[in-house]
């Protein structure tokens, strides 16, 4: 595996993590503790910051805001399936040791309730439910701010070892 940048800064230096000498627990806790321009792209564009990075657990919060619009509004469904990819996605990579990569197979969301472009803070949890050799599943919730469910949604990932 190609040691690839999961940081950039916005001064035109990179902070380069190798991959293959860390693992996704260790990646991704040197990402919780970045500068928030310094974190990885699709953070940065949505505003995700993370809550909490354990081994199997992650939670990321965003806010929503009006370029979050649909045409109806609301906070785009996109914006919390995206919160869940990358919340179940971040739980599998935790549990992967150095040099083993992922990527989502399949992404089901389901969605509760429409969420208001005014509404504070989005909080999505993604958790393991198994790692294995070839594949990885995870599901996730996301929680408005007055706790009420808001989506949740399971992923399958494919592990390259």
């Amino acid at each position: 595996m190609q040691p690839y940048i999961i940081m950039t800064t916005s001064t035109n230096t990179s902070a380069a993590t190798d991959p293959s000498a860390m693992s996704g627990l260790e990646l991704l806790r040197a990402w919780q503790s970045t500068p928030d321009d310094d974190r990885p792209s699709i953070g940065r564009l949505l505003g995700m910051r993370p809550v909490r990075i354990e081994e199997g657990e992650v939670h990321f919060a965003v806010t929503p805001k009006a370029d979050f619009a649909n045409p109806l509004g609301t906070v785009h469904g996109g914006i919390c399936a995206t919160l869940l990819d990358s919340v179940m996605g971040c739980a599998v990579h935790t549990t992967l040791p150095a040099g083993v990569g992922y990527t989502t197979l399949e992404l089901k969301v389901n969605y509760i309730r429409s969420v208001a472009l005014d509404a504070d803070e989005l909080t999505g949890v993604g958790t393991v439910i198994h790692v294995g050799g070839r594949t990885a599943t995870a599901e996730g919730k996301v929680f408005a701010a007055d706790g009420k469910l808001v989506a949740h949604g399971t992923t399958t990932c494919i592990v390259f070892r």
